[in-house]
């Protein structure tokens, strides 16, 4: 009897919107971490970027030099795909305590001043934690 196996990869992530954040940046991780202390229903996944195996299925391709520039999310119904702000926005509007600020957020000039804001901190978001010999930690607070 031969019998041939299927690939049905289950999506361990289905119903929740997925953040593909850069994994190997300590502030990325630190955001992530400060994310999912907001995310009390536990609407979010989170996903390294670099575990391309892991990446949830998405109707829009996902590109990983894209992603590397700026964090990615695909909502619930992998139909969508937002990045940077507009990636944060998505994710304000599903949070406990800031879906209250998501209205600010569509104002007029906001998505252009958040992005243009959100992509200065992308672009040196390793210089913004201390890295000495590619090892990197988050500053202690003074005081």
């Amino acid at each position: 009897m031969n019998t041939t196996l299927e690939n049905t990869t289950t999506d361990l992530n289905a119903g929740h919107g997925v953040v593909l954040f850069d994994g190997s940046c300590r502030f990325c991780q630190f955001g992530v971490k400060m994310v999912q202390r907001l995310d009390w229903l536990k609407r979010l996944r989170y996903q390294d970027m670099h575990d391309q195996a892991a990446w949830p299925s998405s109707e829009v391709p996902l590109d990983p030099a894209k992603m590397m520039e700026e964090m990615h999310l695909v909502t619930p119904d992998r139909k969508r795909l937002f990045a940077g702000f507009t990636a944060f926005r998505w994710m304000a509007g599903r949070l406990p305590l800031t879906w209250l600020l998501t209205p600010f957020l569509y104002l007029p000039g906001v998505r252009w001043i958040g992005q243009k804001m959100y992509m200065w901190i992308a672009r040196n978001r390793y210089n913004l934690v201390p890295c000495k010999d590619g090892v990197c930690q988050i500053p202690a607070k003074k005081g």
